[in-house]
């Protein structure tokens, strides 16, 4: 396969099977083969990228995820943002995160701040 853009699924699915080959063996790093590899992959994130965007994670998408995946309960939240009520405020959507909050999620529940800050609303900014 000749390197080109990713233009179309028939050049997704070619570039799909001219990497496919790297998988059981592995170019050797330094090699024409591995930067072949690199442009390869590169090629296919970025179609996929394009084709099958993933949309972020709402912040209460991103709590309800940690609580669900570490054995967190409404109570345990209750206890990093300070009161019961918030915890529920917060759960349903009737209060933001606030940046005090934010701090407290990140470092207690180890959650990336980025994820805790949410989508950019495009039409204020």
């Amino acid at each position: 396969m000749r390197l080109k853009p990713i233009r179309s699924e028939i050049d997704y699915d070619t570039a799909l099977k001219a990497i496919e080959r790297y998988f059981n063996r592995p170019p050797k790093k330094g090699t024409a083969e591995a930067d072949r590899f690199d442009v390869l992959a590169t090629l296919i994130e970025a179609y996929e990228r394009v084709r099958w965007p993933i949309p972020e994670a709402h912040p209460v998408d991103v709590i309800r995820y940690r609580m669900e995946t570490h054995g967190y309960t409404q109570t345990d939240l209750a206890r990093v943002l300070g009161s019961r009520a918030r915890a529920s405020e917060v759960m349903r959507g009737k209060r933001p995160l606030s940046l005090s909050m934010i701090r407290r999620l990140a470092g207690s529940w180890e959650i990336p701040v980025e994820a805790l800050v949410g989508p950019l609303d495009r039409a204020a900014a």
